[in-house]
């Protein structure tokens, strides 16, 4: 079964199960895979008439899986994943007036691969982001690109690649012109143009919005717009810094599973790496995460099989500091640490985080939330 048959069958079965959104979704980054105009028309057309009735879901599905069968006869061609498209090598920038310093950083991106870029302010993100768009010099060490373009030219390089700031710039006219600008400009056949561009703004969640001006829009869907542009040029690389700042929780999941889908893409797949104060939502879509602090870097594989040398727990916990020490000692506590908010507790190597689960649940404290930050970077931010 090949990738793009595997996410359709998803589709279908997310639909099938009344996981409408998400089963929708999945379904027009299937639809956008084939690269098939008619079948942008109809999940046009099937987007339209969902938002003139809101409330007949089960005729929404029926609809939405009569697409979705007529997308099991296209078989597009599927591109290979996990290429590595920028390779950095003891890449290092220094800033005289403050001693600031990035770097070295020894790192490579792949194709359909997410990379969360994680640290407090001030330490490097946004320079490191800015340096692999070629947006900004570094000092020493190299950046090498493997691109599809003839990347012997500066204009060719940066047409594959893709930077987001976080604080977009303004949009002047018309918000669907904009979209309909960037496709005239990247060589799209212009009896295409209108279609392209209504697809991004179906699959980008922002149909009942594409008639509004940019100063309409809030913060949020500033961001959903100017992804919808970047995408639209089918990038190899997507740099965002911040997406997320502006969105409700609600929101950043939305955007980062569906950042995650996009690059994942079997037709044009994507190296994504994104900046955030979200971490454990970043950690969560992330295949790696890439941790700066005093510009120095520290890569963590997020991986189920990932060697762990110790247990640690962080908890928020009606209990004291006594109460606590005493019920975890039996199972190899070693220090607990207390902020004033949440406890941070570290185990003996051969403590199992269902142990400590289940000594929780015999105390009488009330336990608001548990998290296993062993293998998260947030372990990094306590020590």
């Amino acid at each position: 079964m090949t990738t793009y048959q595997s996410r359709l069958r998803q589709a279908q079965s997310y639909l099938q199960d009344q996981d409408v959104d998400l089963g929708y979704r999945l379904l027009l980054d299937c639809t956008i895979d084939t690269q098939d105009m008619s079948l942008y028309k109809r999940a046009i057309e099937l987007t339209d008439w969902r938002e003139h009735h809101a409330n007949h879901t089960k005729d929404f599905i029926t609809k939405a899986l009569s697409l979705s069968e007529a997308l099991t006869h296209v078989q597009p061609d599927e591109h290979e994943h996990e290429a590595v498209v920028i390779t950095a090598k003891d890449v290092e920038k220094k800033y005289r007036r403050d001693g600031f310093k990035l770097g070295p950083i020894n790192l490579q991106l792949h194709k359909s691969q997410v990379y969360g870029l994680v640290g407090e302010n001030g330490n490097g993100k946004t320079t490191l982001l800015r340096i692999l768009a070629q947006e900004l010099a570094h000092d020493s060490g190299a950046v090498d690109y493997s691109l599809k373009a003839d990347t012997q030219t500066n204009y060719d390089l940066r047409s594959r690649l893709a930077y987001v700031p976080q604080r977009t710039e303004q949009w002047y006219g018309p918000l669907m012109d904009n979209l309909k600008f960037v496709l005239a400009n990247y060589n799209v056949a212009p009896d295409e143009i209108e279609t392209r561009a209504l697809m991004m703004v179906a699959r980008m969640g922002l149909w009942s919005y594409k008639d509004l001006k940019w100063s309409e829009l809030s913060s949020g869907y500033k961001m959903r717009f100017e992804l919808a542009r970047t995408l639209l040029r089918q990038p190899e690389v997507l740099l965002l810094d911040e997406p997320l700042a502006n969105l409700d929780v609600l929101a950043q999941q939305v955007i980062l599973e569906d950042l995650k889908s996009i690059c994942n893409s079997p037709v044009n797949p994507v190296a994504l790496i994104l900046s955030s104060q979200q971490l454990y939502e970043v950690e969560k879509v992330s295949d790696r995460v890439i941790f700066l602090k005093k510009g120095s870097q520290e890569i963590q594989e997020q991986s189920d099989n990932a060697d762990v040398l110790q247990l640690i727990i962080e908890m928020d916990i009606k209990a004291t500091r006594n109460e606590l020490e005493s019920a975890l000692q039996p199972v190899g506590l070693q220090k607990l640490i207390f902020n004033g908010g949440i406890y941070i507790a570290y185990f003996k190597e051969t403590t199992s985080f269902n142990q400590v689960l289940s000594i929780l649940g015999t105390t009488q404290a009330d336990v608001v939330y548990v998290r296993n930050i062993s293998k998260s970077t947030r372990r990094f931010f306590i020590d």
